[in-house]
């Protein structure tokens, strides 16, 4: 049994988030363990449907359970009723489109919509372009690749003054010494 029409079936492009992966199956009736790359890894559970890529198309799918199990998550997928099912599944990556976020106020950013902002320091320096984002104890930093590499400190108003994520501009504190 199919647990998507294949007239669910879209597209994905680069603007789709990627939740995580289906990395194994659990048990004999259709339950599949799940890598998350959600901070928690209990948030995936939140996002509803899931996309999930496979034949090279995502499909739309929903969860009928889904629960922590150790160090993964295990879920349930809708159609899915057997480990053979299953384990067609395995492999696939788990996606969301990103108005299936929630909004954020004031001053707090989804690192996916800093990814690619020209970065230019206070004198009109363009250090380039934010490549990705590091996860560190103290601050977030965000990795720019311009000319030179340079890791800045992802700190409001110390050392990021200003986003416009519609001009795709960050201004910075930051020396081009450091």
């Amino acid at each position: 049994m199919s647990a998507v029409s294949s007239s669910n079936k879209l597209k994905r492009d680069s603007s789709w988030l990627k939740l995580g992966k289906i990395s194994g199956v659990f048990g004999i009736k259709g339950w599949l363990k799940i890598f998350a790359n959600t901070e928690d890894k209990e948030n995936i559970l939140s996002y509803q449907p899931w996309y999930i890529e496979r034949n090279n198309s995502l499909q739309a799918v929903e969860l009928v359970a889904g629960k922590p199990h150790g160090k993964t998550i295990i879920a349930l997928l809708e159609g899915v009723e057997d480990r053979n099912d299953a384990e067609t599944w395995v492999g696939c990556d788990i996606y969301m489109q990103p108005n299936q976020l929630p909004v954020l106020k004031g001053n707090q950013y989804y690192w996916s919509d800093l990814i690619g902002l020209n970065v230019i320091n206070l004198d009109g320096e363009k250090y380039g372009v934010i490549d990705h984002m590091l996860e560190t104890g103290a601050n977030d930093v965000i990795v720019v690749k311009g000319d030179v590499q340079r890791l800045i400190p992802f700190v409001m108003h110390d050392v990021i003054k200003t986003v416009d994520l519609d001009a795709r501009r960050m201004i910075v504190d930051w020396d081009s010494d450091y």
